[in-house]
């Protein structure tokens, strides 16, 4: 798979992508990141990214050339996600589904806003990690490709544990416990020590569907 990303800033993700689970997928050749520089698609000699924007008002707008020019330059296959807190709400079905593409191109913005004709006439999606306004697109768009490569066969030496996760084909996981078996007076449910792997199964769900329920109390939804 690869994933591109245009940023005004790739040293961005040079730390992150060089860790973990991202790291080992690079290195076991099933994920190449390749960063974009945006303003590399610039003409003028400050290699200047953004403006002024129509209409008054606060802050600079990413201008909408330089990312049309290098999308052009990249001609991409797949999706083109635009990161915006305009989006849609990126889920685990999402992840499933770029991790089973060829590859995936990330956009990310900067400054107030980004020029409203990049969501409009460039991006095939724009998808959003939460109700919250981040100061670019650089961590939304960390977040989805640490979501989506660690689904990639042979990211994770164990793929079953990607099975056993929160929203993986359900909502949340049951909690996790190890040893001690008694830490401080608290101990371990006594179900995850009986060996009984029915009951410990029934167990989990039990718990994954009660956490589900009350996380949805917490914020108000009723599905």
């Amino acid at each position: 798979m690869l994933i591109s990303v245009v940023t005004i800033f790739p040293d961005f993700f040079t730390g992150p992508l060089s860790l973990s689970i991202p790291a080992r997928a690079a290195a076991a050749g099933v994920v190449t990141y390749r960063m974009v520089d945006l303003r590399d698609y610039t003409h003028d000699k400050h290699r200047t990214v953004d403006d002024y924007p129509y209409g008054g008002g606060a802050g600079m707008v990413m201008k909408p050339e330089p990312f049309f020019e290098a999308i052009e330059a990249l001609k991409p296959v797949g999706p083109i996600v635009l990161l915006s807190p305009r989006g849609r709400q990126f889920t685990q079905e999402d992840a499933r589904r770029y991790a089973l593409g060829p590859e995936l191109t990330l956009l990310c913005g900067h400054y107030k806003d980004v020029d409203q004709r990049v969501a409009d006439h460039l991006a095939t999606e724009e998808v959003s990690i939460g109700d919250f306004v981040l100061s670019g697109g650089e961590p939304a768009a960390l977040a989805v490709i640490d979501a989506t490569v660690r689904l990639l066969p042979g990211a994770m030496g164990d793929l079953g544990s990607a099975h056993g996760d929160s929203f993986y084909d359900r909502g949340l996981s049951a909690p996790s416990y190890t040893r001690p078996p008694v830490y401080r007076g608290h101990e371990v449910p006594e179900v995850l020590l009986s060996g009984d792997h029915k009951r410990i199964d029934a167990w989990r769900r039990e718990e994954g569907d009660r956490q589900s329920q009350r996380k949805a109390q917490v914020e108000g939804r009723t599905d």
